[in-house]
């Protein structure tokens, strides 16, 4: 995509937007990924995003197009709560700080949340340098084992999760925060002879590690002589923490040690003082996250006085944090000045009045809800209008299939895989990215289109990242006073309304949700959850009434904790379950044939991104010389009967019988149909089995079935009576 870089640099409108004093630019938000990367080519920038998942976003659309782009995730928690963040966010955020110190010929673009931006850390975080791991390399194992154990790995006999490392003999396994795969490191005496990664289901090694492996710490606050002699000496003056500070004494990491940085720790820094010289701020729609930081502070504030609220009964009393809370909005704009760094917005929207926003002729691209006519005229128009054309896809194969539907409506095409040079006009540039939507400039000649634009879904190739927490969509107009909703932090509530308030001089509208009250006979407690962080909300799809928690009580966690131990109970009994399958005979079917690739290129349908993964899985897990056992969730209209027609067209391509089990005689006759048009051209036989055949048909099929005449079956339960015999089944679906 950074062919769609050169277009843009050479308008002289754009430029001259980004090298003006001009604190506010307009344009639409898809393009803000492509101002950002042009302002990079001249200085390092540190975005600022109000949430999050935008600031996940950016990044995204970012790496298509710069190539030091970096993430500086917020923690979790709030600073005095006694919890800890997450391993893998502060891995992120030491690694992005290690990052910086590094020199290259390309600027650095930092994109970080508020909450981030606004957080003060501990000044030495990420001031040494990384441990590295590689084959041939002398190391003791004993080094290695005592330096994970000050970088806060825990110790178990088996590897499960992040943040763990185990020992046997000379064998240490690891599982390094960002890792998608734990290692397994092999010794030779004190040399490193061999490093494989391994999958926690089997504990098996597969593919070699290339390369160097980079050890980033699981905490940001690690434990030294210092802090343990200082967590001594102060330990009496806090009573509610003596247990926790009595830990840290004797060179225990806890879990929520981190509330007591203020107290052990003098010197803070923030993600702005590590940002180089000349670095500019980019704030990404800036009233948005002066109203975010105002919410911030304030929630802080909120949940502080409920602490002191509880601990009056008799729960643990919070502990100053005033040099680690948040920076206010007007004290991070004094720490920008004093660090010598230049701000600017990214806007949607502005007035004509503000003398200091610059507008951009650059249009959204409208909805077009799955026309595909509208689509291509749309493209047709651009080219007719002498632009640069581009149609972006997340994967290769959908990028063919776009190729034909253009092709088939007169349309040239031409396909690039990277778009790495300026697009030619006069036809359309089908190339892959992970952006979201597309963009429009007259002014500037090019007409961007992604496939979002098209169906409006997200569409996404985060692969490499890891696995994020999946959610209950919420609709804060779906919801009716009373119901259920568990936020990420707080725990199961109950949603009141919906209203709008006003802080810091910014009206918002704000979701209300009360919890249990924290002193008897008074009012629940409630918090108000801004409708840009709905992120953090999920609506309770448990099957009975919960009991709703208190806010600061820790009830959330023990559920949370709870839950864990009953998830590992339950992966126990999976991983031995799979190791039996796996041990277990079984049929490999083999490779796709050209009429299985047939059968795919006549779907009429265009297949998302989940569901082309999901075949590709399904049709692996098939030619394996063990049975497959596999569970494909989606809803209505999604794509599952085509997964398995097709998983059953490659059985049949090996002589192999298939049985389709549904749970109605109506859809018995629905699924016979589908498939049975499915495979017209090809010499498949599909019969429906159910109580409305004829006793005459139902023999018929019977017989046939037990011949092999029968490759298809399609049935309710009555497939599992006796009398139904296979010639030789190969798959149930």
């Amino acid at each position: 995509m950074r062919g769609i870089l050169s277009v843009l640099h050479s308008d002289t409108e754009i430029l001259a937007a980004l090298e003006s004093d001009s604190s506010k630019i307009i344009a639409a938000p898809a393009s803000y990924p492509f101002l950002i990367a042009l302002k990079a080519q001249q200085r390092p920038v540190l975005v600022v995003t109000s949430s999050s998942r935008s600031a996940e976003d950016i990044a995204e659309s970012l790496r298509d197009l710069h190539s030091r782009v970096y993430e500086f995730p917020a923690w979790e928690t709030l600073p005095h709560e006694r919890l800890s963040p997450r391993s893998d966010t502060v891995a992120q955020r030491i690694a992005t700080l290690h990052a910086l110190q590094e020199s290259s010929s390309h600027h650095p673009v930092v994109v970080a949340p508020i909450r981030a931006v606004i957080h003060r850390f501990i000044a030495t975080l990420a001031t040494q340098p990384l441990w590295t791991l590689e084959i041939g390399q002398e190391i003791g194992l004993t080094d290695l084992v005592s330096h994970l154990t000050h970088l806060a790995f825990t110790r178990t006999d088996l590897v499960e999760k992040r943040g763990e490392f185990a020992v046997r003999g000379g064998i240490v396994d690891v599982f390094l925060p960002l890792a998608a795969h734990p290692v397994r490191i092999d010794f030779f005496g004190d040399e490193i002879e061999e490093l494989r990664y391994f999958d926690v289901s089997d504990q098996r090694t597969h593919e070699a590690v290339v390369g160097k492996l980079a050890i980033l710490p699981c905490r940001e606050f690690l434990l030294d002589a210092d802090i343990c002699q200082r967590a001594e000496k102060i330990k009496e003056q806090y009573p509610s923490a003596l247990e926790m500070l009595g830990k840290l004494a004797d060179g225990i990491t806890v879990d929520g040690m981190e509330s007591l940085i203020p107290l052990l720790v003098d010197d803070f820094s923030t993600i702005a003082s590590r940002m180089p010289g000349q670095t500019e701020v980019i704030f990404i729609d800036d009233e948005r996250i002066r109203s975010r930081t105002a919410d911030l502070i304030e929630t802080n504030q909120e949940f502080l006085e409920a602490s002191w609220s509880h601990a009056a009964l008799g729960a643990n009393a919070p502990l100053p944090v005033e040099k680690s809370t948040y920076l206010a909005w007007d004290q991070l704009h004094e720490e920008m000045n004093s660090l010598g760094l230049s701000t600017a917005a990214l806007n949607p929207f502005g007035s004509d009045l503000d003398t200091n926003a610059h507008f951009l002729d650059i249009a959204a691209i409208d909805p077009m809800r799955g026309n595909i006519e509208a689509l291509c005229e749309l493209l047709r128009t651009g080219l007719e209008a002498h632009e640069s054309v581009v149609f972006s896809t997340v994967g290769h194969g959908m990028a063919e299939r776009y190729a034909g539907i253009f092709r088939d409506a007169d349309l040239p095409v031409q396909m690039s895989q990277a778009l790495s040079a300026a697009p030619t006009k006069g036809s359309i540039h089908i190339t892959q990215s992970t952006l979201g939507f597309g963009f429009h400039s007259e002014h500037a000649g090019i007409l961007l289109v992604t496939e979002r634009d098209l169906s409006g879904s997200k569409t996404t190739t985060k692969d490499a990242r890891m696995p994020s927490k999946r959610k209950q969509a919420i609709d804060p107009l779906e919801l009716r006073s009373g119901d259920f909703v568990v936020h990420e932090q707080h725990g199961i509530g109950r949603y009141v309304e919906l209203i709008q308030r006003t802080v810091g001089g910014v009206t918002r509208e704000y979701l209300v949700i009360e919890y249990a009250p924290a002193k008897r006979g008074q009012p629940g407690d409630r918090i108000f959850v801004p409708t840009d962080t709905l992120e953090q909300v999920s609506k309770y799809i448990g099957g009975e009434t919960p009991t709703i928690h208190r806010i600061g009580s820790g009830e959330w966690q023990k559920a949370k904790g709870r839950a864990r131990k009953a998830v590992r109970q339950i992966a126990g009994e999976l991983i031995r379950l799979y190791a039996a399958r796996t041990s277990s005979p079984g049929f490999a079917f083999s490779p796709d044939t050209p009429w299985q690739r047939e059968l795919e290129d006549a779907f009429s349908y265009i297949e998302t991104p989940d569901q082309l993964s999901t075949i590709e899985e399904v049709k692996r897990d098939m030619e394996r010389p063990y049975p497959m056992d596999r569970i494909i969730c989606g809803d209505v209209g999604y794509g599952k009967t085509e997964i398995a027609i097709r998983a059953a067209f490659k059985a049949v391509q090996d002589g192999k019988q298939v049985a389709v089990l549904v749970p109605t005689t109506l859809l018995v006759q629905q699924h016979s149909k589908t498939f049975a048009e499915r495979y017209s051209g090809f010499p498949i036989r599909v019969a429906g089995l159910s109580r409305f055949n004829t006793a005459k048909e139902s023999k018929e099929i019977l017989q046939e079935l037990a011949a092999g005449s029968v490759d298809v079956i399609v049935g309710t339960h009555r497939l599992l009576s006796q009398d139904v015999q296979f010639k030789d089944l190969g798959l149930v679906s």
